[in-house]
């Protein structure tokens, strides 16, 4: 007699449904306006999802006074698996003069989209539920090679909270490797000290492959990636997806060049589903959880009833100034954390002054030297 029963056979059972449903990721991109967004996404998906935008025009238009939420949507189709994919461009972002609520309409945009899913819930059919929750956010940092402006740190920390959010160098062929390694690691000591919730892919312990692919995705954050939909000629004659300067080939999908392909793998090979599932378990049901604790009342009743078990009971009173005292010892470490960053932007800003006077200094010598030689033009 066999010992098949044939319960091992589930995952190919769910395998066959979920080839046959297929699945929706919703992608956002977020960042100034001239960072390569849109090429990045037609070079992600290697096909022209997104037209760019006539920059003529653009400048014809004016700055908009408010960010815009553009949805761009397509069906994918690979080795028979259907995926309907959402992706929200924010134009105009960032692009005012004061864009202190600048981050206000990505948030109310992520915020209704949870909203309206739970009152899809709700209905007493859910047949056909319209999904336009946001699975990941890619913000773009523009590549200056010192650090992260106010508006980035603003707008990472509102996001964070939200969705899962995945920091992004674009346009990294602009900086050399060394200024690459010193931009990432003065982006993540910021991301630390302002406690900005940044996606990082789970490590897998019984998996020591995956594990491994997960630590250098991890180590890799920020990815700084170079975006290209033209096709050049590399030094081995091969036609590849980058950019052709007067000094070399910087290549797309060249990991001494970028990250592109481990963040290709982050987005869609190995991590798109712990992305969509940890916005369902994590996101979705803290949004979902907040949203009928307001409109029960529950927190109010919660708390005044802890408050009674706390006045009443001398035990309760010892353990709230030992948390007392725990707390008020982590915000004196982040004090001193925040002064030690607060430091180091004066001392860069010291720096950039004296290398400002040193550069206007030359161009000084240099007017000097030029008029010396248009008088001696002139004897002649």
């Amino acid at each position: 007699m066999s010992d098949f029963v044939g319960i091992s056979n589930l995952p190919n059972q769910r395998y066959k449904i979920v080839s046959k449903t297929g699945s929706t990721f919703t992608l956002m991109v977020a960042g100034e306006s001239g960072l390569g967004k849109t090429t990045f996404i037609n070079t992600l998906f290697q096909t022209s999802l997104k037209s760019h935008v006539d920059h003529k025009a653009r400048h014809q238009k004016g700055i908009r006074s408010t960010v815009e939420i553009d949805i761009v949507r397509a069906e994918l189709e690979e080795k028979d698996f259907k995926i309907r994919l959402n992706i929200i461009d924010t134009p105009g972002f960032g692009d005012n003069v004061n864009n202190r609520r600048a981050f206000q309409p990505l948030i109310d945009f992520i915020d209704d989209q949870h909203d309206s899913y739970m009152k899809q819930e709700q209905q007493p059919t859910r047949s056909e539920i319209k999904d336009l929750r946001v699975h990941a956010c890619l913000y773009f940092i523009r590549p200056t090679g010192h650090s992260l402006k106010p508006l980035d740190i603003e707008v990472m920390k509102k996001l964070s909270t939200r969705v899962n959010l995945v920091p992004i160098i674009s346009k990294a062929d602009t900086l050399s490797p060394r200024e690459i390694n010193e931009f990432k690691q003065r982006i993540r000591a910021v991301i630390e000290a302002q406690e900005i919730k940044i996606y990082s892919p789970p490590i897998e312990i019984d998996d020591e492959a995956s594990a491994e692919h997960s630590k250098i995705l991890i180590e890799s954050i920020p990815f700084a990636i170079i975006g290209s939909e033209t096709k050049v000629q590399n030094p081995e004659g091969e036609m590849v997806l980058g950019r052709e300067y007067p000094w070399g080939i910087a290549e797309v999908e060249n990991e001494q060049h970028s990250d592109f392909l481990k963040l290709r793998s982050l987005l869609l090979r190995t991590n798109m589903l712990d992305l969509i599932l940890s916005t369902e378990e994590l996101h979705y049901e803290t949004y979902r959880a907040l949203k009928l604790d307001a409109s029960n009342g529950n927190k109010d009743d919660s708390r005044s009833k802890l408050t009674k078990r706390f006045n009443n009971n001398p035990q309760f009173k010892e353990e709230e100034d030992q948390l007392k005292k725990v707390f008020t010892d982590q915000v004196k470490a982040e004090e001193g954390r925040f002064r030690k960053w607060e430091q180091n932007i004066i001392n860069e800003r010291q720096r950039m002054n004296l290398d400002l006077e040193s550069v206007q200094h030359q161009i000084k010598q240099l007017e000097e030297q030029i008029k010396d030689l248009n008088i001696k033009k002139g004897y002649k």
